[in-house]
């Protein structure tokens, strides 16, 4: 078993070392290298907003656009070495930061086919910023990160059923609405009055649209009253959520030990084989399939 160990440390050694650079911020070098790739897109989402000045292009447009595609270029190699540097390329691929690795590359190639367009887009590297947490080892955060998309989740079915209520209650009233206001208030099709009840509802109010009979006049003050009504319902649901699953967490820290220390860990070693991170601070093998994490002490 060691044996083929070394034997494949050997073959793939660059590989594993990329790996710990790009993956892991545990080492100098890794900490390094993503502390540099955070101020790289931040440049280049400094130039996409100077782009987008008419002033500021016309007299440096060329200079931001070479600059904009040595950021490009930068990432593109950073984001095939990604690839290359794991057992298995399509779960990165897949993966949250995958997508995003790649959505922040893909407009300025868009651009040379497509236009200048889809350049606006490339400000999505500004997501990748949230590398910064495993940078910094702000772990805490992350944990009441989890803590509320599980609330969330937890909330989706209840949210998803006051949506529906919504849904009835804007297509009721722009229906009474068109009924009872004429085509000259701008309530000339049900669609349009329903879009008047929602942002009504919502208590936005453009005012492009608005009743101007006595009866739809009162119709428009109780939507009003139900919009305000209708805000905190959702606030409520995720606020109770929270509640629970907080309960939760601290039934399941108090009977699990083992699960505080991980959420606790500071260790932001990546598997290169299944790519696992929430490994122990001593840990020298993946706790999932055991493959040695090649950490440097």
């Amino acid at each position: 078993m060691a044996l083929n160990y070394r034997e494949s440390g050997e073959k793939l050694g660059w590989k594993l070392r990329l790996h710990e650079i790009i993956y892991e911020a545990d080492t100098k070098t890794g900490r390094r290298f993503d502390v540099l790739l955070l101020w790289l897109i931040l440049g280049s989402i400094i130039v996409v907003m100077l782009e987008s000045v008419a002033s500021i292009n016309e007299k440096f447009g060329s200079f931001l656009v070479a600059i904009e595609w040595v950021f490009t270029i930068f990432f593109t190699l950073e984001y095939i070495a990604r690839i290359i540097t794991v057992k298995k390329p399509l779960k990165y691929m897949l993966s949250f930061f995958g997508i995003i690795d790649l959505l922040s590359i893909l407009p300025s190639y868009l651009g040379l086919f497509l236009g200048a367009g889809t350049n606006s887009l490339r400000t999505l590297r500004i997501l990748r910023l949230m590398r910064v947490f495993r940078v910094l080892k702000l772990i805490g955060f992350l944990k009441e990160a989890r803590f509320l998309t599980k609330s969330l989740k937890a909330s989706k079915s209840k949210i998803l059923v006051f949506l529906m209520a919504v849904l009835m209650v804007v297509t009721i009233m722009g229906t009474l609405m068109y009924i009872i206001e004429d085509e000259s208030a701008g309530f000339d099709s049900i669609p349009r009055s329903i879009y008047w009840a929602i942002v009504t509802l919502t208590t936005v109010g453009y005012g492009d649209i608005s009743p101007q009979s006595e009866l739809g006049q009162l119709l428009a003050s109780m939507i009003m009253l139900i919009g305000y009504a209708i805000i905190a319902v959702p606030t409520g649901i995720v606020s109770s959520e929270m509640a629970v699953q907080a309960k939760k967490d601290k039934a399941q820290e108090a009977e699990d030990k083992e699960s505080e220390r991980l959420d606790r860990s500071s260790n932001t070693q990546s598997c290169h084989n299944c790519s696992y991170k929430l490994h122990d601070d001593d840990a020298d093998f993946c706790k999932r399939c055991g493959e040695h994490l090649h950490v440097k002490r």
